[in-house]
């Protein structure tokens, strides 16, 4: 702990002009006398610290010592902080804003940042995340409830291994003792999340994902929809990166590639979004399966 401490002060004294003792103290929960040990005890590792007196004094690095920054350049520094901003914006990782500390010394430009990742979930989805990580860091077993895709509950035991973050939603994936086989469940179905204290010893294997991969290539079918003009945008944030042809009255037509598209439950759902601004133009099957549904929703409000 104490060394983890030297090494970040050095990382901030590097970074900032002048740190007061009291500033430092507060941010690592320890005495100014603590601090100013600290301190000394950098200065005999031979790192140039010097102390300034006055109402903004405190301590600074030598000027002109210099930090070797040849490891990486300013690109790379810049693109790991980018994605080390957008994870600590989600699970206020103290060591992670640390490690932040440190990069941005390699570089005095990286306030300059031409791309940023916005990661950030619901409230209620950060906290789970947080105590997920926490679980998967200390290797504890978890407790929760689960909605599955057939709106089945279940309650689950698992050995969590890793989060993970794709289409749009964090997934959790780890060894489910109770189907004794591993599972991936997407964070957002889960509820009544608890951390046990009890902690497993396997190490397991990390899975590299492999999406789709066992899906039968044959399963896929190109979906088509027309959009009028009106709908474009709800379309383009769902559907950026499919094949599109732009008609003469400002419509557009997206081409998807979908597995096994009638019984696409994911599918289904965005297209009602829709509303009447998009029209299946095939396969025809779905404009039956989107049809069956609007009729359900209807007869849900058939008293208004």
């Amino acid at each position: 702990m104490k060394l983890e401490r030297l090494l970040s002060i050095i990382f901030k004294l590097l970074h900032n002009e002048i740190l007061s003792a009291s500033r430092l103290a507060d941010e690592f929960q320890v005495s100014s006398r603590t601090i100013y040990r600290d301190i000394e005890t950098i200065c005999m590792a031979g790192i140039p610290v010097v102390s300034y007196q006055g109402t903004n004094g405190g301590f600074g690095i030598i000027q002109g010592y210099k930090f070797d920054k040849s490891l990486m350049g300013s690109y790379d520094v810049m693109n790991l902080i980018t994605v080390l901003n957008s994870l600590s914006s989600i699970f206020e990782d103290k060591e992670v804003e640390h490690t932040i500390d440190r990069l941005k010394i390699l570089d005095t430009n990286v306030e300059n940042e031409s791309l940023l990742i916005d990661l950030e979930s619901h409230r209620t989805e950060s906290n789970s995340l947080m105590n997920l990580r926490k679980a998967v860091h200390e290797k504890r077993i978890i407790h929760f409830d689960y909605v599955s895709n057939k709106n089945e509950f279940t309650s689950r035991e698992l050995e969590p291994i890793h989060l993970h973050y794709k289409f749009r939603s964090w997934y959790l994936y780890g060894y489910c003792r109770g189907r004794q086989n591993y599972r991936e469940f997407r964070v957002s179905r889960m509820m009544s999340i608890t951390l046990t204290q009890e902690k497993f010893l396997q190490n397991h294997e990390i899975k590299r994902d492999s999406s789709h991969s066992n899906c039968n290539p044959e399963g896929f079918e190109d979906v088509i929809i027309r959009v009028n003009p009106n709908s474009l945008v709800d379309v383009l944030d769902q559907f950026q990166h499919s094949s599109k042809v732009i008609h003469n009255d400002g419509s557009m037509s997206f081409t998807i590639s979908v597995y096994q598209p009638l019984h696409a439950g994911w599918l289904k759902s965005i297209l009602l979004s829709f509303g009447s601004g998009a029209e299946i133009i095939k396969p025809m099957e779905l404009q039956s399966v989107l049809v069956d549904e609007a009729r359900k929703i209807i007869k849900v409000y058939k008293d208004v």
